[in-house]
């Protein structure tokens, strides 16, 4: 029921929540709004909250309720995380200890309903109950985002009801349109899923968008799908005839809840599991995941990533089980549950190279929730028939119930469009024991298999035709041959064995089919030219193809050695390389955010990293730096550590990149004398002498953390003389006591964050010192910037400074080219 209220009070109390602070505070009658009149608007301004824990996230409150029977609270809000130019306007369950009024809060709010998840609006984006009933979400410059469409429907109000429930009404009271008929990810306490409905996870973690799982109410059954073409189910509830599930405080759908208070939800997590949240200690904390149980270790669909084999929570390639090493290759030898993929990709062009890979006693986790679908009465000859003759088909099913009840050998076919994780029959319940289970894969052999048969074929043939008159040719063809492949492989060997830890190899044909014969470029790193290609499971990555010859070998050695190697959370990671004939190629992890310099040297306002972001890059890339100079086995210079280099994934986790400059030296070498390389205005003095250590990358990670938390480049030609040089302009701030001038002004969030922003710029002051021996080392920095260590602030603010005047200005900057990495690697 929705009260009714005067028309003059709620404009007032309309004014106050938009023009004060995140919480409402107004008269003891109403504490806070929770409905609101036709014309009405409501403009996006985040506010930050400080929920105790390192995830970035702001609000920008419409209606805010509080239940006067069990003290559950509800806000109907724009939501914004990790930044605030991905907000999306929605619904959000507060702790019930939560008091509104005085903006106390113990723990963040969660948000159990969006109305854009797939489309984030930003800073001043536009939420309106207009006076034709309808609800609108708009972009700021007034394009259409969301709408209820109610558009003529007799529309009185908007309300958020005690259940947490935001409903538009009618001049009767009666639910025009509800946020209930419409679930997310979600359900609150006493709401039902019905049939029709469906439960959506996001992406990831800490992204909004719909991802790969589903729940719904089909068929009389409570169903969980993984998207594919079509749908595969990976739970079925035992319960049947249906028409609604209702998530109350001690169960769901059968299966018993642990009690507890008012705060909690259940909740579609991006990993397919269903889990019930409840606020205790300060945090929203796991209580139930009702999906384990039934799953089993091996039973997630994607718990060893697409191909994957599961035997007991341990992952391999199906080339493992069958003792065929030529068909498959994992994702990431360091992560095996990320998946396998084929070597060869299926292609439909070629089905007279396609042959199926059989693995017994196995099984999948579709298996049990779809035998309904399964094509029964057919023999094992019959399923792959079946797949062999659909393109579609990746894989094929076979069941055959050990009872023995079936002579005939015959049983039922199960075909697959698209393999999840693969199970190993040990590994799943005993549900799937009663039955013989037979997975087979569509794999191809690789056009090179094919020619090699070919071509004996036709030497066979044409000896046997034409032996005497041929055999001298024959011979010298064959001896020809043989020298020119021993000295392609004692080269291409000879390489592999300098390699530790081989990535993957790719052939260059491959490549090029994943790359659609290089058509989208990326942008331009050291020695060549990056593309974005698609692995076969589609997944992104970026493939730098190395130019020219006489440096490409140099620099491709060095690259495949050193990051082939190299593993850490936040060096960007080698997937695979390409090393045939004349080709040079290396394939890395896509970076979708791109380079950071595309974010901090941006102009635009609402592109501005918030403080948090910031912060938490240049940790990402101290850590990185620290790890290649003192954890590796060979101490690792980077040489050009710059804007450029740093890339960002989905998440803005930020990842050292290109390491074709790189320098290894021994551990026990203290320097090392080398030309110079790298970018000006990120050299250290040192290299005037070219006597270096892994302290020039300490100065230029000095650098770098002032371009982050300044918003403008070292050196910019664009600003008048005495404002183009950033170093200079930090030293005369030092000697001032005015750092906090340079913090980033197109940045409400750094304003706020001034005199930490300060702090840190402390930190890049004592990287900076001309002395390198005054430097910190980056394991230094790492404890500096979690606080366990107090930066040295060198009185002298000695930091390195050459005037570079305008005849020189022409020669940099063809060194220092805008960079053509912005885009996402």
């Amino acid at each position: 029921m929705v009260a009714e209220k005067g028309p003059l009070l709620f404009h007032l109390l309309a004014v106050l929540l938009l023009s004060s602070s995140p919480v409402l505070i107004s008269s003891q009658e109403h504490k806070y709004i929770s409905y609101a009149n036709l014309s009405t608007s409501w403009i996006n301004h985040p506010s930050r909250i400080d929920n105790g824990i390192a995830v970035y996230i702001s609000w920008s409150p419409v209606l805010l309720r509080e239940s006067n029977g069990d003290g559950r609270k509800f806000g109907c809000s724009f939501y914004c995380r990790n930044t605030n130019n991905e907000c999306v306007f929605g619904v959000l369950i507060f702790p019930s200890v939560v008091n509104f009024t005085r903006y106390n809060y113990y723990g963040s709010p969660e948000l159990v309903w969006s109305a854009n998840r797939n489309s984030p609006v930003g800073v001043n984006a536009s939420l309106q109950l207009r006076q034709d009933g309808d609800l609108v979400l708009e972009n700021p410059d007034g394009t259409l985002v969301w709408s209820t469409d109610t558009r003529g429907k007799s529309v009185a109000g908007l309300n958020l009801t005690e259940q947490g429930n935001l409903v538009l009404f009618g001049r009767n009271n009666e639910v025009i349109w509800q946020s209930f008929d419409h679930p997310t990810d979600s359900l609150l306490l006493g709401q039902r899923l019905v049939t029709g409905q469906k439960l959506t996870a996001n992406v990831s973690e800490l992204k909004f968008n719909t991802g790969l799982f589903s729940l719904s109410v089909d068929r009389g059954r409570l169903i969980a799908y993984v998207e594919s073409t079509p749908p595969q189910i990976y739970y079925a509830s035992v319960l049947k005839a249906l028409s609604y599930v209702e998530f109350t405080n001690g169960s769901f759908n059968g299966s018993v809840i642990p009690s507890g208070s008012v705060d909690q939800f259940l909740k579609l997590g991006f990993d397919g599991h269903l889990k019930v949240y409840q606020f205790k200690e300060s945090f929203w904390t796991e209580t139930a995941d009702l999906s384990n149980e039934k799953l089993g270790p091996c039973g997630e669909p994607l718990v060893c990533g697409n191909y994957g084999v599961c035997s007991d929570g341990f992952c391999r390639c199906p080339d493992t089980e069958t003792g065929q090493g030529s068909f498959f290759r994992q994702m990431d030898n360091w992560k095996p549950n990320l998946g396998c993929s084929l070597v060869t990709p299926i292609s439909c062009n070629h089905s007279k190279r396609h042959r199926l890979l059989e693995l017994k006693d196995t099984t999948y986790f579709a298996f049990e929730a779809s035998f309904v679908k399964m094509s029964k009465g057919k023999s094992v000859e019959d399923c792959k028939s079946m797949c062999l003759g659909n393109c579609s088909c990746k894989a094929v099913l076979f069941m055959l119930d050990s009872w023995g009840e079936n002579l005939g050998r015959k049983g039922g076919c199960l075909v697959l469009n698209e393999v999840f994780s693969i199970i190993n029959k040990d590994s799943n319940a005993s549900a799937v024991s009663n039955y013989n289970t037979t997975l087979f894969l569509k794999v191809q052999k690789s056009q090179a298999m094919s020619r090699r048969k070919k071509k004996d074929i036709t030497i066979v043939a044409s000896a046997i035709g034409t032996f005497a008159g041929l055999f001298s040719v024959i011979a010298y063809s064959l001896v020809h041959c043989r020298k020119r492949s021993k000295e392609s492989k004692e080269m291409e060997g000879g390489f592999l064995e300098r390699v530790p830890g081989m990535p993957t190899a790719f052939s260059y044909e491959d490549l090029k089919t994943m790359t659609l014969d290089f058509s989208k470029k990326l942008g331009e790193g050291g020695f060549g030219s990056v593309y974005e290609g698609v692995l076969d499971n589609g997944t992104k990555i970026a493939v730098k193809r190395l130019d020219g010859f006489s440096q490409v070998n140099e620099s491709f050695l060095v690259e495949v050695e050193t990051i082939g190697s190299v593993h850490h959370v936040n060096l960007v990671k080698l997937i695979g390389f390409c090393f045939q004939k004349s080709h040079r190629l290396l394939v890395y992890e896509h970076m979708a955010n791109g380079s950071l310099d595309r974010w901090i040297f941006n102009k635009d306002e609402r592109h501005c990293l918030p403080w948090h972001t910031r912060t938490q890059i240049i940790m990402d890339v101290a850590k990185g730096l620290a790890y290649l100079h003192e954890e590796c086995s060979l101490k690792i210079i980077h040489f050009d550590i710059k804007p450029q280099n740093i890339l960002l994934d989905e998440d803005f986790n930020a990842k050292v990149a290109d390491f074709g400059l790189s320098k290894l030296i021994e551990k026990d070498q203290s320097a090392v004398v080398t030309r110079m390389r790298g970018t000006p205005g990120y050299l250290a003095p040192e290299w005037l002498h070219s006597i270096i250590t892994e302290k020039v990358d300490v100065y230029s990670f000095g650098i770098l953390v002032l371009e982050i938390f300044c918003g403008r480049k070292n050196l910019d030609w664009s600003r008048e003389e005495e404002d183009r040089h950033l170093l200079e302009i930090f030293k005369r701030k030092a000697e001032d006591g005015a750092l906090q001038e340079l913090v980033d002004g197109k940045s409400e969030d750094m304003q706020l964050h001034i005199e930490e922003a300060e702090e840190m710029m402390k930190i890049a002051a004592w990287c900076l010192q001309h002395d390198s021996i005054m430097r910190p080392s980056m394991s230094q920095v790492v404890k500096a910037l979690e606080g366990f260590v107090a930066s040295e602030m060198n009185r002298k603010r000695n930091f390195f400074y050459t005037q570079v005047d305008d005849r020189q200005k022409a020669s940099d900057t063809s060194v220092i080219m805008p960079s053509l990495l912005s885009g996402p690697r």
